[in-house]
């Protein structure tokens, strides 16, 4: 396709796949809130996804192609920045620039990592320690597997360290979308990056809170 040829057209398809990321993103974060509610919550969540059968590994196909596109487009746009700009200056000027906006290929590496481990972990469930059983309804004890990974300091470090990674991929990245599909405008960039800010640090409490507080529980008792 032409389109897929031009930079405007590659960011184009960057910034709607890393969008469509985002509301997944919201509604897994929705979905493993129900651990709040007990074993129950989670567990009867997690059998009515497993109940949806080929349906779930349609979506998960589609959001994997999404996954792949963006990413290949983000290393591609990357090496080309880089190539056109070969020359290191001794003072570097960059407006506008910061943290969140200078570190997108990083942070966005590390999610793609993290998310592999993730899969293994608690989708796949290969990873070492696991914890594998049923309740007492026969649905996979979703709950008690949860809740004994994040006991260990270091798997739940691994899981705040990513939403912290995620966060700041976020806080620029939702902006960046408005840029590139030409909605931003200088009265609205303000109001766009609060609320870019605001959305990606709602991810990261959602998605923090569940093992920081199982493991202060655990610390606790």
């Amino acid at each position: 396709m032409q389109i897929l040829k031009s930079v405007v057209g590659r960011k184009v398809f960057m910034a709607i796949t890393g969008q469509c990321m985002v509301l997944f993103a919201v509604v897994h974060m929705l979905g493993n809130s129900s651990i709040f509610i007990g074993p129950d919550g989670i567990n009867a969540y997690a059998k009515h996804l497993h109940d949806l059968g080929p349906l779930v590994w349609i979506f998960r196909a589609g959001l994997f192609a999404f996954v792949a596109i963006h990413i290949f487009y983000g290393i591609q746009l990357t090496l080309e920045n880089s190539a056109a700009n070969p020359t290191v200056y001794a003072v570097k000027k960059q407006i506008k620039a910061t943290f969140a906006s200078t570190s997108m290929i990083w942070t966005g590496l590390l999610i793609a990592l993290f998310v592999t481990f993730h899969i293994l972990h608690f989708t796949a469930r290969v990873t070492p320690g696991i914890v594998k059983g049923v309740d007492a309804l026969g649905r996979y004890d979703v709950f008690t597997m949860v809740v004994s990974a994040f006991k260990n300091g270091g798997i739940a470090f691994i899981y705040v360290a990513a939403m912290c990674a995620l966060f700041f991929h976020l806080s620029h990245g939702i902006q960046s979308f408005f840029q590139t599909m030409g909605w931003n405008t200088d009265r609205t960039q303000c109001t766009i990056s609060t609320i870019g800010k605001a959305v990606a640090f709602i991810l990261l409490a959602g998605y923090a809170v569940i093992p920081l507080s199982i493991l202060a529980s655990a610390l606790i008792k």
